[in-house]
């Protein structure tokens, strides 16, 4: 009777039990003789006082509960259990308790969701204070459990729940950690099997675990064993951050390239590829070329569809546009070099209406648009205007473009 009238005396004398110290708490929790319902009774009161400082005293409580756990001998126990183990994790992550991470740990590998008996709440809660804590030592337990959790698909409806209660806990706490290695599980968890607001809360979490992800979304378009539909995803999430400009530009440059580098046989592969490419072509004409490599890489975008059987004439499009935006000496020079080729089909003979003469167009409109001072792209639009080998549309075309650059 001892324990109840503690109780008893522990809810009527309100808030003046909070002036005595920490360790009165933990001492009559530690009472042997409670139940494990009479120490949630205990939980409960203290937790509905809304009182600060009391980390040492969740954590106590923690250290007596983990021991019973494997031992819990009914359901009333482990229902009384589950419950206090809650309310203990909430408090730690309210005191941001660092000390507790080992035993935290505890509840999650015993409540974890691969046992069939777990319905995640204990095991989401666990996790959750992992991250409020700053459990940084247990990253890459985390990390390992999520990217287990990706790749376990299931279509029973219960398996679903039980997983994704944790996963919730598992991407919180990476999210809180804000370490660059949570990013990727978290990304896979945007785009996994998970229910819709799952995976909006992962694409949500993405952009707080880091600022800029440049580095870490760049290794994962290179990442050979990533499938192209993964390496789209990859570039457009990197879009979507607040990151610096500079940065976008180098993801940019690294699919761009990269859209180049890999080879699939797959149709919807390369369909991916091309829209990683473009995307990659626009982001560079806003944001500038990263390095010299983008040159390379445009040049690529432009000849390699010119000389394809199956032309993608956006891409041709995208890639003379940006030239044309970026207006450094080395993209003038490319449209130099493509205006002189269409030069040179046009006066051979070489001449298609669709692909040639709609190149032509959006090379003289680049020319025109970049405001280059150059000589030879002046000398050659004035011959063009001046040529018989041309309509007159086609003339006006160069005559246009000589006005635009001030000619």
């Amino acid at each position: 009777m001892k324990q109840f009238k503690f109780i008893i005396l522990f809810c009527f004398t309100g808030m003046t039990i909070f002036a005595q110290s920490v360790s009165y708490y933990i001492e009559e929790y530690n009472n042997p003789a409670l139940t494990h319902m009479q120490r949630l009774e205990m939980l409960e009161i203290v937790q509905g006082y809304g009182e600060t400082g009391l980390g040492e005293f969740y954590h106590n409580a923690l250290k007596i509960l983990n021991p019973k756990l494997p031992d819990l001998g009914n359901r009333e126990d482990r229902e009384a259990a589950e419950v206090s183990a809650r309310i203990i994790c909430q408090g730690l992550a309210a005191e941001k308790y660092t000390a507790a991470a080992n035993d935290v740990w505890y509840l999650v590998q015993f409540f974890d969701v691969v046992k069939g008996i777990n319905d995640g709440f204990v095991m989401q809660e666990a996790l959750i204070t992992m991250g409020q804590i700053g459990a940084n030592n247990y990253l890459v337990n985390i990390v390992r459990w999520l990217d287990d959790m990706n790749t376990r698909e299931t279509s029973d409806s219960e398996s679903r729940r039980r997983i994704q209660r944790a996963v919730v806990g598992a991407i919180s706490a990476l999210e809180a950690l804000h370490h660059p290695d949570g990013f990727r599980p978290v990304f896979f968890a945007h785009i996994g099997w998970y229910d819709p607001s799952i995976k909006a809360m992962a694409s949500s979490a993405m952009i707080n675990i880091l600022e800029d992800p440049g580095e870490v979304i760049s290794k994962m378009i290179q990442d050979p064993s990533n499938s192209p539909s993964i390496k789209l995803i990859a570039l457009e999430s990197m879009l979507r951050t607040n990151a610096p400009n500079e940065s976008k530009a180098k993801v940019a440059a690294v699919a761009l390239a990269t859209g180049w580098n890999y080879s699939t046989s797959s149709l919807p592969g390369r369909r991916d590829l091309a829209e990683m490419r473009k995307s990659a072509i626009m982001t560079i004409g806003k944001l500038g070329a990263a390095d010299n490599s983008v040159y390379t890489n445009l040049d690529k975008s432009y000849n390699n569809n010119f000389i394809s059987t199956v032309t993608d004439y956006d891409e041709i499009r995208v890639t003379l546009e940006t030239l044309s935006l970026i207006k450094t000496d080395e993209a003038v020079n490319l449209l130099l070099k493509y205006l002189r080729d269409l030069n040179h089909r046009r006066r051979t003979g070489s001449w298609g209406v669709l692909k040639e003469r709609q190149s032509f167009n959006w090379v003289i409109a680049g020319l025109g648009a970049s405001g280059t001072q150059s000589m030879d792209v002046r000398m050659l639009l004035s011959s063009i205007q001046r040529s018989q080998d041309y309509t007159g549309a086609e003339q006006n075309w160069a005559r246009d473009a000589l006005k635009q650059l001030g000619y």
